[in-house]
């Protein structure tokens, strides 16, 4: 079964400034890659998402050029840094954007993003990896998305610290094994779910 893994980088940073959470994404994809998944990824930074819920908010809009990729792939990953103990502005437009899933539930209640799996990653120098993780997660599942079981994979450094990931020059051994755990398990669920879509909501039954 042919699996596509795009992955959002929601890193404030545009173009190709080294970005801590690129190198991460860019983990979890190759670790996704070595279990036969296609793998690419976009900067949101890069592209100019506008704020609102719909699928396109026009006026040179861009969003619907990345919501294509998202609808065109089986997994979903969604990679930002922490700032002020939350998830990036960016990755906050992502949730708000997918937001337009709600109404293009089908009348036998499915929703476009059933049978796809959803995995967030998380960077930085403060605490809050598991609070922005929750986020992430909370609004993914309110949209349709699947999440695999395993710890999703995050890095974070000493508390105002000098030190980025992406100046680490050996990644931390529990950081490697929740990068291979998540990618096992995701490919999995995604083959799973490829094979075996939900059935449709028994909807107007009580």
């Amino acid at each position: 079964m042919s699996i596509t893994a795009f992955g959002l980088n929601c890193t404030l940073k545009s173009d190709d400034t080294p970005s801590s959470t690129q190198k991460l994404l860019g983990q979890l994809l190759e670790a996704m890659a070595g279990h036969g998944a296609r793998t690419s990824s976009a900067r949101v930074a890069d592209y100019d998402v506008r704020p609102g819920v719909s699928a396109d908010e026009g006026n040179g809009d861009q969003w619907p050029a990345l919501r294509r990729r998202i609808m065109d792939a089986e997994i979903l990953v969604v990679a930002t840094p922490i700032w002020m103990g939350q998830a990036s502005s960016m990755a906050q437009r992502v949730l708000e954007r997918l937001d337009a899933v709600l109404g293009e539930i089908d009348d036998d209640g499915v929703y476009p993003t059933f049978g796809k799996v959803a995995v967030a990653a998380v960077v930085g120098n403060e605490d809050g990896a598991h609070h922005v993780c929750a986020q992430l997660y909370q609004g993914l599942t309110d949209v349709g998305f699947t999440i695999p079981g395993a710890s999703p994979p995050y890095w974070v450094g000493e508390a105002m610290g000098s030190v980025d990931y992406k100046d680490l020059k050996k990644t931390p051994d529990k950081v490697a094994d929740t990068i291979a755990t998540i990618a096992s398990n995701a490919v999995h669920l995604a083959r799973v779910l490829q094979a075996q879509p939900y059935p449709k909501p028994k909807r107007g039954e009580r």
